[in-house]
C-alpha cells in the first residue's frame, strides 16, 4: 500500500498545476484543424465549427478566409462577420492580407484565421500569419486556425525525405503545444486525389510542381500517417503532463508498451525475443534496459560482452534501449516502465534453487510486489534450454586470488600486532585493531577480500584472543555478540566502501566523457572551414578513445580518403566496406552485423537530410567495438561533427547565394543601363538620320545642322558609354597598362574642358592652378578621362546655371585634383558607394549613365598609386590625391 508520502504530489508538480492553472485563466485559446494535404477540408471543418460557436452565443469574426471560390465554403461564411482585408502595397503590386490591427481593434471572442502557414507581403507587421496569431493571443483572442502536417519545422526534413518537397513556408512546434485543442481533419488519399481530378482543390500557380510531386498515392499515405502520430503524440503528451502534475502513478493502459529487462544471463536472448513477438501481436512499442547495480560492477566486468550483444539484438529487433543505474534492479525497474507509461513487464521465470530464496526474495517477486497496475508476465525457461546452458559458467577472474592472499596475510599480521597487546588490553578492545584491517581490506583489496578478512577476523580473534585460547571455544557467551558485530561491521564497511568506489568510479567515467564531448563542442565551434573541423574530430576521438581514424569525404561521385592515422593501412576491401556505408548511410564494418570482417569500424556523418562522409575507427581491443559506451560516444563526436560541417556547407551555400545575388544585381543593372542608355542614342541618331534622308521633306540650313548636332552629340555620348564598359573591363581584366611621363595639370584640364564643351553650354567654369606649378608623372590620356567623367558627373546632377570649379594643388607630397560644383550635394551613406560599379543616385529628367564613370575614375587613380573621395562642401566636391613620384 502506498504511503501518503508517495502518493501525494511533489512540490514541483502543485508548482505545474498552479502555472498551468493559472495560464489557462490568462491566455488566449488557440484550436489548430490538422490536416496531411490541400483539399481535406480543413478550412470547411473551421467554419462549421466557428458557426457551432456562434449559435453558442460567442463573438466570432472571420478574420482571414480563402474560400477559394468554392460555394460550399462561401455558404459557411454567410452570417459571420467578416472582417475586410488590408490592401499592402509593395514594389507597385498591391497584396490583400489580413487586417490584423482592424481584428484587435475589433476584439472579437473568437477569430478565424485560415492558412497559418501562409507568408505574409512584403511591408506588413509581421512577415508570416502565425506571428499575427501569436499577438491575437497575447491580445486575448481565441483563435480557430488551418494548417497541414508538412508545414511544421519538425517535420521538415521528413516531409523532403519521404515525398522530395521542400516546404519553404514552416511553423514553429510551439504553437502546435501551445494549442488547446488539435482537430485532426482526415480523408481517404481516393478520395482527395478524386477531388484533385474533379478540379475540386485549389493550388497556387507557383505550387503547381510541387503540388504535382505530393499528390500521389504514397505521399499522400506517408503524410497522413504523420499527421495522425504527431496527432497522437501530441495526446500522449497531455496525458502525461496531466498525470506527472497531479502524481498520479501509471501506467494508463491506453496503448500497450512492454518492457524488459536484461542482465547478461544466457536466457536474455529468450526474453528480448519472446518481448518481441509479443509487441507484433499486440502492435506495441517495447522497451530493453540493463541496470546496474553498484555490488555488481565485477559481474558486469565479467558478462559485459554478453550484455552488449543482448543489447545490440534487442536494438537490432526495433527496441527502445537504455541503461540505467540503481541500488535496486527492482525499483529502477518499476520507475523506469512509471514514466515511460509501459502497461507489461516481461521477465524471466526463477532458475535459482528454491533454498537461496530463504537468503534473499527472487527479483520476480519483488518487481510483482512494486508493480501496481503494471502487468507482469513471466516466461518460463524449457528444461532443454537449463541443460544447455548449465555448462556456461561465470568466469572467475584471476585477479581474485592475490586479493584473497593479501587478506590472509592482512589478519596474521593483524594477530602478530594484537599478540604483545593482549597482555594490556581486554580482548573485546582488541576488535578495533581488526576492524581496522577490515576497512583497510575495503578500500585497498575490494568487497570480496574484505568480506574475507571480516571472516578471518572473527576466526582469528576467537581463536587466538578469546579465552580460552587456541581453541574456537567460548568461555563466556557474550563473545558471540563480539564475532556478529565484528563480521556485521565488517561486512557492511567493506560493501559501503566498495559500492562508494565503484559509483565513483562510474562518475569518473560519465566525466570523461562529459569532458570529451565538451572539448570536441569547444574546438568545433572555432572551426571555420572543413579541415579545421577533420582535424578537430580526430584529435579528439583520438585523445578520448585512443583509437585509430580514417575519414572519407565524397569527391565528385566517389569517396576518397581524406584524412588517416599513419599506422593505418587500407586496402580496396576496406574503401569498399567505407562505401557501402556511406551509400546506405548505416554503420559497417567491425563490431556491426554487416561486413564483419572489415578491419575498421565505419560510421556514416550524416545529418537529416544528407550523409557527408564517413569516420573510420580502430579501436584498442575487441571489446570496445560491442560497448555501448564507447559506441554512443562515438556516435555524439560523429553528429557533432556532421553539425559542423553541415554549418560549413551551409556557410559557403549563403556566400555563393550572396555573391549570385550580387551578380544578379550588377546584371540587371547592367541590363537597365544598355536598355536605356544604349537605346537612347541609338534611337536619337537613327531618327536624325531617317529625317535627313527622307527624299518628301526639305530643310533650311538651321535644321539641317540642328539634326546633324543632335545625331553628332547622340554619337559621342555613345561612343562614351562603349569607352566605359571596355575601360572597366580593361581595369578588372588588369590590362591597363600606364604610360607614364611628365604633364601639365592645366593641359589635363583644358582637354577634359574641350571634350565636353557642347555639354557647357553658358556654364561658369572656373580653373585655380598655381603659378609655377611643376609638372607631374601621370598617363595623361587616362587622367584626362578621370577629369571628363567627374566633369559629367557634376554637369548631370547640378542645376543648368550652376558654375563648376577646377582645382590642383600640393599638400604632403601628393598633387591633389579638385572638381566641385554648387549641386544639392549626395547624402552621407552615400559618399564612398558613389565610387561602386553600376551605383547611381536618382538622375534629373533626361540624364542618363551607367553607374560606371567614378568607378573607372577610381580604377584608374588607383592604377597611378593615388586615391580617390568624395565629400560635402556646399555641394559635391571630389579630390583625386597622385603621389608626386
Amino acid at each position: 500500500m502506498r504511503t501518503y508520502e508517495e502518493s501525494r504530489p511533489s512540490p514541483d508538480a502543485f508548482l505545474k498545476v498552479a502555472q498551468a492553472e493559472e495560464n489557462e485563466k490568462k491566455q488566449a485559446k488557440l484550436k489548430i484543424f490538422l490536416g496531411y494535404a490541400a483539399g481535406v477540408g480543413k478550412t470547411y471543418a473551421m467554419l462549421e465549427a466557428a458557426r457551432q460557436r456562434m449559435s453558442d452565443g460567442r463573438d466570432v469574426v472571420a478574420a482571414c478566409v480563402e474560400s477559394h471560390g468554392s460555394n460550399d465554403t462561401d455558404s459557411l461564411l454567410e452570417g459571420l462577420d467578416i472582417i475586410p482585408k488590408a490592401s499592402i502595397d509593395s514594389m507597385g503590386v498591391l497584396f490583400s492580407e489580413m487586417d490584423l490591427d482592424a481584428v484587435l481593434a475589433r476584439r472579437p471572442q473568437i477569430a478565424v484565421v485560415d492558412e497559418l502557414a501562409h507568408g505574409n507581403a512584403p511591408g506588413s507587421r509581421h512577415g508570416k500569419r502565425w506571428q499575427d496569431v501569436e499577438e491575437l493571443l497575447t491580445a486575448g483572442i481565441d483563435v480557430y486556425t488551418t494548417v497541414n502536417i508538412q508545414h511544421f519545422e519538425s517535420m521538415n526534413d521528413v516531409v523532403a525525405q519521404v515525398t522530395g518537397v521542400v516546404v519553404t513556408e514552416t511553423v514553429p512546434d510551439r504553437l502546435l503545444d501551445l494549442a488547446v485543442e488539435i482537430r485532426l481533419v482526415d480523408i481517404p488519399p481516393e478520395d482527395l486525389l478524386q477531388r484533385l481530378q474533379e478540379g475540386k482543390i485549389y493550388i497556387p500557380v507557383n505550387e503547381a510542381l510541387a503540388a504535382e510531386q505530393l499528390f500521389k498515392p504514397g505521399n499522400l499515405m506517408a503524410l497522413r500517417e504523420l499527421s495522425m502520430r504527431r496527432a497522437a503524440a501530441r495526446v500522449d503528451y497531455q496525458m502525461r503532463a496531466y498525470m506527472e502534475s497531479r502524481s498520479i502513478q501509471g501506467p494508463w493502459p491506453v496503448a500497450e508498451k512492454l518492457l524488459v529487462c536484461v542482465s547478461g544471463s544466457p536466457y536474455s536472448e529468450r526474453l528480448i525475443r519472446t518481448t518481441r513477438r509479443l509487441a507484433d501481436e499486440m502492435k506495441a512499442t517495447w522497451h530493453t534496459v540493463y541496470i546496474e547495480t553498484p555490488g555488481a560492477g565485477r559481474h558486469a566486468s565479467e558478462n559485459r560482452e554478453r550484455v552488449w550483444r543482448d543489447l545490440r539484438l534487442a536494438e537490432s529487433l526495433g527496441a527502445q534501449v537504455a541503461t540505467l543505474t540503481s541500488t535496486s534492479v527492482a525499483e529502477a525497474l518499476i520507475g523506469y516502465a512509471v514514466k515511460n507509461n509501459v502497461t507489461k513487464i516481461v521477465v524471466g521465470k526463477p532458475t535459482k534453487p528454491r533454498w537461496r530464496e530463504f537468503l534473499s526474495q527472487p527479483l520476480v517477486d519483488r518487481i510483482i510486489r512494486l508493480s501496481g497496475s503494471i502487468d507482469v508476465q513471466v516466461v518460463s525457461i524449457s528444461e532443454e534450454q537449463k541443460r544447455s546452458t548449465k555448462g556456461v559458467s561465470q568466469p572467475v577472474s584471476s585477479t581474485l586470488w592475490p586479493g584473497y592472499l593479501k587478506s590472509l596475510i592482512l589478519v596474521l599480521a593483524t594477530s602478530l600486532v594484537c599478540e604483545p597487546a593482549h597482555r594490556y588490553l581486554a580482548p573485546t578492545n582488541l576488535v578495533m585493531i581488526y576492524l581496522l584491517a577490515v576497512v583497510y581490506a575495503a578500500t585497498r583489496l575490494g568487497r570480496r577480500p574484505a568480506v574475507l578478512t571480516a571472516i578471518l577476523s572473527v576466526v582469528a580473534f576467537d581463536f587466538f584472543f578469546v579465552p580460552p585460547r587456541f581453541t574456537f571455544a567460548a568461555s563466556d557467551p557474550e563473545y558471540l555478540i563480539t564475532f556478529g558485530a565484528l563480521f556485521t561491521v565488517g561486512v557492511v564497511i567493506s560493501t559501503l566502501v566498495s559500492q562508494s568506489r565503484e559509483r565513483a568510479e562510474a562518475i569518473r567515467e560519465r566525466e570523461v566523457q562529459t569532458a570529451s564531448l565538451y572539448h570536441l563542442s569547444r574546438d568545433l565551434a572555432v572551426a571555420s572551414d572543413l579541415p579545421g573541423i577533420l582535424d578537430a574530430m580526430v584529435r579528439n576521438i583520438e585523445e578520448s578513445l585512443g583509437a585509430q581514424i580514417a575519414v572519407f569525404l565524397p569527391e565528385g561521385e566517389r569517396l576518397e580518403l581524406n584524412r588517416a592515422n599513419s599506422e593505418l593501412t587500407l586496402d580496396m576491401k576496406e574503401l569498399a566496406v567505407a562505401d557501402w556505408a556511406f551509400e546506405k548511410s548505416s554503420p559497417a564494418g567491425r563490431g556491426t552485423d554487416t561486413l564483419v570482417s572489415a578491419a575498421l569500424l565505419y560510421l556514416p556523418i550524416a545529418t537529416s537530410g544528407d550523409v557527408l562522409g564517413i569516420l573510420g575507427v580502430r579501436l584498442g581491443s575487441e571489446s570496445d567495438y560491442a560497448s555501448p559506451l564507447t559506441r554512443r560516444l562515438l556516435q555524439a563526436f560523429v553528429t557533432q561533427a556532421a553539425l559542423a560541417v553541415e554549418r560549413v556547407h551551409l556557410g559557403k551555400q549563403a556566400e555563393q547565394a550572396q555573391v549570385l545575388q550580387a551578380r544578379d544585381s550588377l546584371e540587371r543593372a547592367l541590363l537597365n543601363s544598355i536598355s536605356h542608355d544604349l537605346r537612347t542614342p541609338l534611337v536619337s541618331i537613327t531618327g536624325a538620320l531617317g529625317a535627313l534622308r527622307d527624299k518628301s521633306r526639305v530643310y533650311d540650313a538651321d535644321a539641317w545642322e540642328e539634326l546633324l548636332d543632335g545625331a553628332f552629340e547622340e554619337a559621342g555620348r555613345l561612343n562614351r558609354f562603349v569607352g566605359n564598359l571596355l575601360d572597366m573591363t580593361r581595369l578588372e581584366s588588369g590590362a591597363l597598362k600606364l604610360k607614364q611621363v611628365p604633364c601639365d595639370v592645366e593641359d589635363v584640364f583644358g582637354c577634359a574642358l574641350a571634350a565636353l564643351e557642347p555639354q557647357l553650354g553658358e556654364r561658369e567654369i572656373e580653373v585655380r592652378v598655381p603659378i609655377g606649378l611643376d609638372l607631374v608623372k601621370m598617363d595623361m590620356v587616362l587622367m584626362t578621362q578621370v577629369v571628363i567623367n567627374l566633369l559629367d558627373n557634376a554637369l548631370k546632377y547640378t542645376p543648368l546655371n550652376s558654375g563648376i570649379k577646377l582645382a590642383a594643388g600640393l599638400a604632403d607630397h601628393m598633387l591633389n585634383l579638385v572638381i566641385s560644383d554648387r549641386g544639392p550635394g549626395i547624402p552621407e551613406n552615400d559618399l564612398k558607394r558613389v565610387f561602386d560599379k553600376f551605383y547611381r543616385l536618382p538622375v534629373p529628367e533626361g540624364a542618363g549613365g551607367t553607374g560606371l564613370g567614378l568607378s573607372i575614375c577610381k580604377g584608374i587613380v588607383e592604377a597611378h598609386g593615388g586615391s580617390i573621395r568624395a565629400e560635402n562642401r556646399g555641394g559635391l566636391q571630389i579630390v583625386v590625391a597622385l603621389p608626386l613620384t
